[in-house]
């Protein structure tokens, strides 16, 4: 009997040992240079947008087209606004590991009209405004920084207060983003500020207000990298970098106006996120930052609802995810709206794409007037989103959906902001399209509390 116990236990060791063999994964042989080769050719459109397509398939790839940005897919495009010659390498990744290989561009003459991508123009002023802006913290108004769990919207664990950093270093630090070159300069002013876990690889770091600061130096001729998708991404290169250091030098835009830069990032020593808003250094609002200024902020609008565009000014109304604004003759004219002017958007690609207006007065829907309405000739049917924000502390808002039931042909919107709280909110922004990239054009007219 115990023979057979014997028997059937080193049976089992066996066939377990041998199953333990047949079962070890195996790694795929590491790519060659061979693997990583490419062809590229001019496009159909233009000499200076170049068409890249990998040799082989099969692979995980990533573009660096020598003119910082970056790609990704077997087939990518670049475009070179400058003359020049451009290294491209394309990285190929498999499960046995990574190779590369590099080839040179060379662009005859310059095309200066690729360089009015929105958000190129939003971030350095584009062509027009000198192509150079230059960014700072947002110092003077609550809310511009803060931390949250990765899952987090703006500041779940803390928010900052106004100034509240004043004399760390990071108040001072100035961002310029160059159009020529998509060059970056990171002004220090001697001083930087981080996250108290990376105090070990800055020498001479000091405890200041709950983290670190540290001497470090400015940081200029490093370049900027734009990588447009559903969630677009700036790339700062070298020892550069932007806001509160957490060794991370790629930050999600969450936003980007005119006068506005609000970015998500994480930390390579703790899982979380940070956020950061920026403004240019000549804001008016509040001095750029810089510190000083007392008083609450004033937006410095003159509009008030209700509002049709018949006076065909834009002035103090904005874009953003890559829409467009423009007041135009009423093409549908008929049915609810046979106005004269409506405001025609095209919805950028953005899934988030939309416009905003701040108002002259605070909105209160405590006198009878609760809802906000408007009319909308939408390409689809779909959601349309209305947010309610406070100017001087944009993460204090409140935003809705409503459907719009008919495509092409004029419909009556309107949400309910009754619970809204009073006197705070003097911004409205509208997102036709909601959650939906490149959603079309739509007609907006007849703006209105009621």
């Amino acid at each position: 009997m115990k023979k057979h116990i014997l028997l059937i236990l080193s049976l089992t060791v066996i066939l377990g040992i041998s199953s333990c063999k047949d079962e070890r994964p195996t790694l795929g042989a590491a790519p060659t240079e061979a693997d990583a080769t490419f062809t590229f050719a001019p496009s159909a459109d233009n000499a200076n947008i170049i068409d890249f397509t990998a040799t082989n398939s099969g692979f995980v790839y990533k573009w660096d087209f020598g003119n910082a940005l970056l790609g990704e897919g077997e087939t990518s495009q670049s475009n070179y606004p400058n003359a020049g010659t451009y290294t491209v390498t394309l990285r190929v990744l498999g499960s046995g590991g990574s190779a590369t290989s590099s080839q040179e561009v060379t662009i005859t003459e310059d095309d200066l009209s690729l360089l009015s991508n929105p958000l190129y123009t939003l971030l350095t002023g584009g062509i027009a405004g000198g192509g150079s802006k230059t960014w700072v913290i947002d110092s003077t108004r609550d809310a511009h920084m803060g931390v949250g769990p990765t899952t987090s919207t703006y500041g779940e664990w803390w928010e900052a207060e106004a100034l509240i950093k004043t004399g760390t270093g990071l108040y001072n630090d100035r961002y310029t983003f160059n159009l020529e070159g998509f060059k970056f300069d990171h002004v220090t002013n001697g001083t930087i500020y981080m996250n108290d876990l990376h105090a070990g690889d800055f020498p001479g770091s000091y405890e200041n207000k709950t983290d670190y600061s540290a001497p470090y130096g400015d940081q200029l001729g490093e370049s900027w990298t734009l990588e447009e998708g559903d969630d677009t991404t700036l790339t700062i290169s070298g020892n550069a970098f932007l806001g509160f250091y957490s060794g991370v030098r790629t930050y999600k835009i969450i936003n980007i106006e005119e006068n506005q830069l609000l970015l998500r990032y994480g930390d390579t020593k703790e899982d979380l996120v940070w956020y950061i808003r920026l403004v240019p250094e000549d804001f008016p609002v509040d001095g750029g930052g810089g510190g000083g200024g007392g008083g609450g902020p004033v937006n410095g609008s003159t509009v008030t609802l209700p509002i049709d565009f018949e006076t065909g000014d834009l002035t103090e109304w904005e874009a953003f995810g890559n829409s467009t604004l423009s007041i135009i003759d009423n093409p549908q004219s008929g049915g609810i709206n046979t106005s004269s002017k409506v405001l025609e958007t095209v919805h950028g690609n953005e899934t988030w794409a939309g416009f905003f207006v701040n108002l002259k007065e605070n909105l209160d829907f405590t006198s009878g007037s609760a809802n906000i309405t408007l009319k909308v000739f939408a390409p689809v049917a779909g959601d349309f989103r209305i947010k309610l924000e406070n100017f001087s502390k944009t993460t204090e808002f409140i935003e809705k959906d409503v459907t719009v039931n008919t495509a092409n042909t004029w419909e009556e919107i309107s949400i309910d902001f009754s619970e809204a709280e009073v006197g705070k909110y003097d911004r409205l922004v509208l997102f036709p399209g909601w959650n939906v990239a490149d959603a079309g054009t739509f007609l907006i007219d007849d703006i209105k509390q009621n």
